[in-house]
């Protein structure tokens, strides 16, 4: 009972949690990546914003993947569980 408790306050959480547009339009590009891998670039070119990139990672909807050797400040960073089960509520 405990357990169908949690999962129910989790999915009404998750639903109160939902991404914003930009979230939204970052975390889905990782749909249709290998892994989940999440772009470091829109699709304009333009470096995805560092504070949308962390705040997905703050709600668990992504996660860091590897640290570039090269520009270790960029995140390189793949989708979660939870990340895609968000996509699914808002995609449906």
């Amino acid at each position: 009972m405990a357990g169908t408790m949690e999962n129910a306050a989790e999915s009404e959480q998750t639903r109160m949690l939902r991404p914003s547009e930009a979230q939204q339009r970052y975390l889905l590009r990782g749909l249709s990546q290998p892994g989940g891998k999440l772009p470091l670039f829109d699709v304009n070119g333009q470096r995805i914003k560092e504070q949308t990139i962390r705040s997905c990672i703050t709600h668990g909807w992504c996660e860091v993947w590897f640290r570039n050797p090269v520009k270790p400040q960029w995140l390189v960073c793949k989708l979660t569980k939870t990340g895609r089960k968000i996509l699914r509520e808002i995609q449906h």
